[in-house]
């Protein structure tokens, strides 16, 4: 059996000091404890590890091998003690999360940066993702987080409200509308309006369709060939119109602006952990809580 690992500091003060009295000082205890105690390591080890006098401490053979060896191996146990501390606390490991397309342009890759910078033992990977897959990898353990615009159905996961974004559009910056800082949901309308494929995020989409229903006449939506379009040419001659979150605003390709719409309302980024938490799930809950208070991304 070991012996304890506060007798072994206090035998590497005693080593220093080679004096009972200045050594219980320094540790802040008595010297019949401190006595008790060496007396105690020594039974415990088997062998004599002081040569005590009247007037001073000796080092035998085995103390003074025991006074060369046991500090790096104390420094070792202290970082193992360490990393079990912050395994605990959720700040070590393999992070995987999986991001809505619509949600990289700001969202995730804030939340991702800062459980990069304030977690140094922590590995963090971030993919897009199909939406609808989203909620099905994180219940399954494919993925440890989800960041997901809209309230997306699932089971075996838990939602957490990151972020509410007023709705807009976006639209050319030479476009009649983008003259005034707000637009009016019929004016919108009058134009085509370039929605997502429904099958990519159908609860965003049945979201943004949604904001047009009561207008007479019904716009003519437009789904756009390729999903995701980063040239957006249509928007940029001014053809068409595309609902989009506030986020759109802060990645503006060239000839883009956002403007947003009147009286719609918000959109919301949801953060998905798993129904079964461990300390690295509650860790992104605490860290995407923090960031979402900083940044203003929630109202008070």
């Amino acid at each position: 059996m070991a012996p304890d690992t506060v007798s072994l500091r206090y035998f590497l003060v005693l080593a220093q000091e080679l004096n009972f009295t200045r050594a219980a000082a320094r540790i802040g205890i008595a010297q019949p404890a401190l006595s008790a105690r060496m007396r105690r390591l020594e039974a415990e080890l088997g062998t004599a590890l002081l040569v005590r006098n009247t007037r001073s401490v000796v080092l035998t053979t085995a103390g003074a091998a025991l006074a060369e060896s046991a500090p790096p191996a104390l420094a070792a146990l202290d970082r193992a003690w360490d990393t079990a501390r912050s395994a605990a606390a959720g700040e070590l490991g393999t992070l995987r999360i999986g991001y809505s397309l619509s949600t990289g342009a700001e969202t995730a890759p804030a939340l991702v940066d800062r459980l990069i910078r304030g977690n140094s033992g922590l590995e963090v990977g971030a993919v897009p993702m199909a939406t609808p897959e989203i909620s099905p990898a994180v219940a399954d353990g494919r993925i440890d987080a989800g960041i997901t615009r809209g309230e997306q159905p699932g089971r075996g996961v838990r939602r957490f409200l990151l972020r509410r974004a007023r709705i807009g559009v976006q639209l050319a910056q030479h476009h009649p509308l983008a003259e005034h800082p707000e637009i009016e949901i019929a004016d919108a309308a009058a134009y085509p309006l370039r929605l997502p494929d429904r099958a990519a995020n159908p609860v965003i989409h049945d979201q943004l369709s949604a904001l047009f229903r009561d207008t007479r006449p019904h716009p003519r939506f437009h789904t756009p060939a390729v999903s995701f379009d980063m040239s957006q040419r249509d928007l940029r001659d001014g053809v068409t119109l595309a609902p989009a979150g506030e986020a759109a605003a802060t990645a503006q390709p060239a000839g883009l602006t956002w403007r947003p719409l009147r009286g719609a309302p918000s959109l919301t980024i949801h953060l998905l952990l798993p129904r079964e938490q461990s300390p690295l799930h509650r860790r992104i809950r605490a860290v995407a809580k923090t960031l979402a208070h900083e940044l203003h991304w929630l109202p008070d």
